[in-house]
């Protein structure tokens, strides 16, 4: 299977294309400069919404992850209009270089994120629940109603709803450990928070699983089965390092290093999140509990 992948030199991305290579498949990269080794590649440019004549020819599937990081900067206005822009503008690029082709990929694969459930307590939520009214949600959604373009009978969509994606290579997890291994790691806020939260491993199997799964379309939550609240989350990372997590983590301190709203939305709110149509396609996890999987990421 030929595969054309944006974002795949990003922490998921590049993850994937090792895991397509090991598998016997042909991962492409969609990349707006020179790419970063021999594997085939094709140029696009999101921003102007173009993409290199022929990119799509001979592709069997895309996998879109491209998106400026949500969790990068504060939410300025400006930053704002770049992260919801990426992910519009890239996802139509592909959606309409899709809906045009003559031989057009079998299945797009399509980013989004769980933020488009918004801070719902102890609500349980799945594929089926409403979306929220704040900035995450308003990205995601929008990010999905970009990526319906490409869907037509020769083409199904599926979104891929992300959580919390751990692995000590990259993301939240790499953020974390400085701290947790100095003793220095401990809850946030209440710590009742939900943390909805999916192994590398499983994030990337999963999107694999995903390009098999033929009567799979729509919105797909990949997170774990077992969502852990922010106090079991560090509970769980400072056993498997073997160090103390007594103290919280001051809010002053997320705030002034994120700002308010991305703290507030990313950090201290949450929702307990479940992969019901993952599971029920028949996707098997490899890291269902965090204790387990937080020990095999870090030995």
């Amino acid at each position: 299977m030929r595969v054309l992948i944006s974002g795949s030199t990003g922490f998921i991305g590049e993850a994937l294309v090792r895991r397509l290579t090991e598998l016997g498949h042909q991962p492409v990269r969609l990349v707006r400069s020179t790419p970063p080794d021999s594997l085939p590649s094709a140029r696009w440019d999101p921003a102007a919404r173009t993409i290199e004549p022929g990119a799509l020819d001979g592709i069997d599937a895309v996998v879109h992850l491209a998106g400026e990081s949500i969790a990068s900067s504060r939410w300025t206005d400006a930053q704002k209009a770049r992260i919801l822009n990426s992910r519009v503008d890239g996802t139509t690029t592909l959606a309409d270089a899709i809906a045009a082709a003559a031989n057009p990929p079998g299945v797009l694969l399509s980013g989004s994120a769980i933020g488009l459930y918004g801070d719902r307590g102890d609500e349980r939520v799945d594929e089926t629940s409403s979306a929220a009214a704040d900035f995450a949600a308003t990205v995601s959604v929008a990010w999905e109603a970009a990526a319906q373009g490409a869907e037509t009978d020769r083409t199904r969509v599926a979104y891929l709803r992300t959580g919390i994606v751990l692995d000590p290579s990259g993301g939240a997890l790499r953020e974390q450990l400085p701290f947790f291994r100095l003793g220095l790691g401990g809850r946030i806020g209440s710590g009742r928070q939900w943390f909805s939260w999916i192994s590398l491993r499983d994030e990337v199997e999963a999107i694999v699983h995903l390009l098999h799964a033929d009567d799979v379309t729509g919105p797909v939550n990949l997170t774990a089965p077992n969502p852990v609240t922010n106090a079991e989350f560090t509970k769980a990372l400072g056993a498997a390092l073997g160090r103390p997590t007594i103290l919280p983590t001051p809010r002053l301190a997320l705030w002034a290093r994120l700002g308010r709203e991305l703290s507030r939305t990313l950090l201290e709110g949450g929702a307990h999140v479940s992969p019901s149509v993952l599971s029920g396609s028949g996707y098997r996890f490899h890291d269902p509990e965090i204790g387990p999987a937080l020990d095999q990421m870090l030995s």
